[in-house]
């Protein structure tokens, strides 16, 4: 379906069942809701109603000049709670969409929201400051922005043929199928909004998002594969979870690499089930 915004085309998926329990899902960059694809049918098929956009300048939504921060993401995503009347719902993250997924929560607060999933999430804080030493420098993000200017084909072909999926790793077995639906996803995002997105993802500290949904108590699933390349988790995961508090659940994939919807199929879907029926 599509939704004009603010004068702008948003398209979404709005799929499974209309009354069912509402499970709305947030993608990575620089990708769209087609990465969230086999999450979506498994849950639609056990009654829910599951819900995925692409951001904007991402996927099938207008490519706009501005905007393209977390702030405007977060504020993107409540027009189209109201518009599809989504209450209650369990938002689910990856990467970047769980950087959406906080900043929502810490920027509209919890009245249409009952949980929170974060996969392979950017949170609290990608870029290394005086604050998060451990942090990535920030080299590695002015790499993938001087990538872009000088062949962003290639970088995307890069990317998920390397560490994305973790084909880099001895014995891996590639899926050429996966590298080329992850380069069509990221080729069709504009060229613009793929690349502002990257200071947003790396450079938004979503630590004080975390605080408030540590605050009011709500319940939060965490995965991550202790082999992720891009996001590492004693970084990212086990911060997360420590921030949060009690009411946050880690669960931590062996061997599991950043692109976990896609290639760990089958214990994402058990994960995500198990957490909305708890």
């Amino acid at each position: 379906m599509w939704v004009l915004l603010t004068r702008r085309l948003f398209i979404s998926k709005d799929w499974g069942v209309p009354t069912g329990p509402a499970v709305v899902f947030s993608h990575g960059w620089p990708l769209n809701s087609d990465a969230w694809e086999n999450q979506m049918h498994f849950l639609g098929s056990q009654g829910y109603r599951v819900i995925a956009h692409d951001r904007r300048g991402h996927g099938r939504s207008s490519q706009p000049w501005t905007g393209n921060d977390m702030d405007t993401y977060a504020d993107d995503l409540l027009q189209l709670f109201v518009h599809l009347d989504v209450r209650n719902a369990t938002m689910v993250g990856h990467s970047t969409g769980g950087g959406e997924v906080a900043r929502f929560i810490g920027r509209h607060g919890t009245s249409r929201v009952s949980k929170a999933v974060l996969v392979g999430a950017v949170p609290p804080l990608m870029v290394s400051t005086p604050a998060n030493l451990e942090g990535l420098p920030m080299s590695t993000f002015d790499d993938l922005r001087k990538g872009m200017h000088e062949n962003r084909a290639k970088l995307f072909r890069d990317i998920p043929s390397t560490v994305f999926f973790g084909y880099n790793r001895p014995g891996a077995t590639p899926s050429q199928g996966l590298i080329d639906s992850w380069f069509a996803q990221g080729m069709a995002a504009g060229f613009v909004n793929a690349y502002d997105c990257i200071k947003a993802f790396s450079e938004t500290d979503f630590t004080p998002d975390l605080q408030k949904m540590a605050k009011v108590g709500l319940p939060v699933l965490i995965l991550h594969g202790d082999d992720d390349q891009l996001v590492p988790v004693g970084n990212h995961a086990r911060k997360a979870a420590s921030i949060i508090g009690v009411s946050a659940t880690l669960n931590v994939y062996k061997g599991g690499d950043h692109g976990l919807p896609s290639t760990h199929v089958d214990q994402v879907n058990r994960d995500l089930l198990h957490f909305l029926r708890s």
